[in-house]
């Protein structure tokens, strides 16, 4: 049985890193390369996801976020912080929910408070119709071209291809019904954590409405909107981006 894939790179304070719907390890590259050299960087496929794709994998954002806690008490990190890109950004306000006196700062980046979300490109269930119809592979490619400005061209697409390629069909549908049976509205107001939330002007798949909503709800929160982005921010501009990341972990 293959075990969770994590990569653990780096010295100094814990940055967990949580990838989103149809992510991996890897699509973190370009943060792993640069915050290595200023925190001890941990980034895991989630179950069934890149790296873990023969994991089986979960059917909740709870089942995922515990996942994550788990992989941190086996290596004894008990404070950490915390970045969610999309569906990551959903698992960390989770782990907020679940575990928020562990995590120093937390990073909701291009997410939302509800799973089944209001103005995506396409309803969640037409996602999961289009997967059954037309297979993994081309939906996994279609959707992934919407997280970039430049589609398909952008430099840094063939992380989202490679990671599409290596996730099983399985992980990919109930990580949609994970995300439709998801929402952390009523929880919003008890996150107590430094919070910084990261959306780029041009996301299709999470529009301004749903940022704000955790900008206004989350105590101790502010936004930053990087114009000319997409879903795909610390792929788009990665080095903007992380020194964004770095100034706030370092404020």
């Amino acid at each position: 049985m293959q075990e969770i894939y994590i990569d653990d790179i780096g010295k100094g304070y814990p940055l967990v890193l949580v990838h989103g719907f149809l992510g991996s390890s890897e699509m973190w590259k370009p943060q792993k390369e640069y915050l290595s050299k200023f925190f001890r960087v941990i980034a895991p496929a989630l179950p069934g996801f890149g790296e873990s794709s023969k994991v089986k994998s979960c059917e909740s954002i709870n089942a995922m976020a515990k996942t994550i806690l788990d992989l941190l008490n086996k290596k004894n990190i008990n404070k950490f912080n915390l970045m969610g890109h999309s569906m990551g950004g959903m698992i960390v306000q989770e782990i907020a929910k679940i575990s928020g006196e562990k995590i120093n700062k937390l990073i909701c980046y291009a997410t939302g408070p509800i799973g089944d979300i209001p103005g995506r490109f396409e309803p969640i269930d037409v996602s999961r119709e289009k997967l059954k119809k037309d297979g993994l592979e081309e939906t996994a490619y279609r959707i992934s071209k919407k997280w970039f400005v430049e589609g398909d061209k952008a430099k840094y697409f063939y992380l989202c291809d490679n990671a599409n390629k290596a996730t099983s069909n399985e992980a990919a549908d109930n990580a949609l019904i994970a995300l439709k049976n998801w929402r952390s509205l009523e929880n919003l107001k008890n996150i107590k954590n430094e919070t910084l939330i990261i959306w780029g002007d041009k996301d299709t798949a999470y529009n301004f409405e749903q940022v704000d909503i955790l900008n206004k709800n989350i105590p101790n929160s502010k936004i930053e909107v990087i114009k000319g982005c997409s879903h795909n921010v610390h792929l788009e501009i990665p080095k903007k981006f992380n020194e964004i990341v770095k100034n706030f972990l370092e404020s």
